[in-house]
């Protein structure tokens, strides 16, 4: 809870730096949701987990359905057909998905335990279960979201007693699949994101090269709140969604960006203890859902800040601005204390 109220803090100093001389409203709107995503917290963490679990693939099908209605009748922004459009806000299937996923996978684990080792036979439904939401994510298209499903899905599987001849045929398959897909799978501009990292002089590193500008310029203790100068100057694009760390490494510096992964560490850790501590399998592969949830989040959105990742849509967690993140991220954190709660009955 420490970890998170932490984060939650950040978080909103950060927006408000960002926001404050071009979008307040935006930072009383990320309160409401914080609010809301409270209440879901509450929520899901008071229903006993396993009960959750016996609807998870009824609530996995409901996320699939979402997806697929996305598709028909979503909104168009940046060419990019993600979100139902609810007036004041706009809902993001693709992020709540990911928990559904986590939950179905859990189910299917627990019920159909394999004691000597899982080969390539005992992977057929899992592998189904991710495909089904990876195909429709990356047709909206959100490259980074799909690949961050299909992240979470490995990390879940290696702690599902694999053999290594599965796993080694696994990456022997990701290889070999990798051409088809850059050349077939892939928009232009989603190939341009990725040749951006090996020419970052191109126009394509145009984001990379402002984000770094500015976590440089932050230095060891950062130029203070509200001071950072790419913000001001607005240089910096979509600095309260996928740049929000770039803004706190510039006002606050490396002990400030220090301080941000060291409550994500505490976090997941301690979402792998209570992992270890759960009383029975389904709960513990929902604790090893959940870290990968917020590992990769994390990976993946400052790797693309600071130039080692390809520029994608993938936010940060608690600290980026958007409602369907913030709920997705406090209904998993739910299911964690609910693990976590409940570890001792009966």
């Amino acid at each position: 809870m420490l970890a998170t109220l932490t984060l939650v803090a950040i978080g909103l100093v950060n927006l408000w730096s960002a926001v404050q001389d071009r979008g307040p409203h935006l930072f009383s709107k990320q309160v409401s949701l914080l609010a809301v995503g409270l209440a879901v917290f509450l929520g899901v963490a008071a229903l006993d987990y396993r009960t959750i679990g016996r609807l998870g693939y009824i609530l996995y099908g409901a996320g699939v359905a979402m997806l697929m209605a996305v598709l028909l009748f979503g909104k168009v922004v940046g060419g990019a057909r993600r979100w139902f459009d609810l007036g004041p806000v706009h809902l993001q299937p693709s992020e709540m998905v990911q928990v559904l996923t986590i939950l179905a996978l859990s189910k299917y684990l627990n019920d159909s335990p394999a004691l000597e080792g899982r080969t390539l036979r005992h992977l057929a439904i899992p592998v189904a279960i991710v495909s089904v939401p990876v195909l429709l994510i990356a047709r909206q298209p959100d490259l980074g979201t799909a690949f961050l499903i299909f992240l979470i899905f490995i990390t879940v599987m290696l702690t599902a007693r694999l053999r290594l001849k599965t796993l080694a045929g696994i990456m022997g398959l990701a290889i070999i699949s990798a051409s088809p897909i850059w050349r077939y799978g892939l928009h232009e501009y989603q190939r341009k994101r990725v040749e951006a990292l090996l020419n970052p002089d191109s126009a394509e590193a145009w984001q990379s090269r402002q984000a770094l500008n500015a976590i440089g310029s932050g230095r060891f203790a950062g130029k203070g709140f509200l001071q950072g100068t790419q913000i001001r100057i607005r240089r910096l694009p979509a600095l309260w969604t996928d740049f929000p760390f770039a803004v706190w490494a510039e006002e606050w510096g490396f002990l400030g960006g220090m301080l941000v992964l060291c409550a994500y560490a505490v976090l997941i850790f301690w979402t792998l203890k209570i992992a270890s501590g759960a009383r029975d399998r389904f709960g513990a592969t929902l604790c090893v859902g959940v870290a990968a949830l917020l590992f990769w989040h994390v990976a993946i959105n400052v790797g693309m800040v600071i130039g080692v990742l390809p520029v994608v849509g993938v936010t940060l967690p608690l600290i980026s601005y958007g409602g369907s993140s913030v709920l997705t991220i406090m209904a998993a954190l739910g299911l964690v204390m609910n693990v976590s709660i409940r570890r001792y009955s009966y």
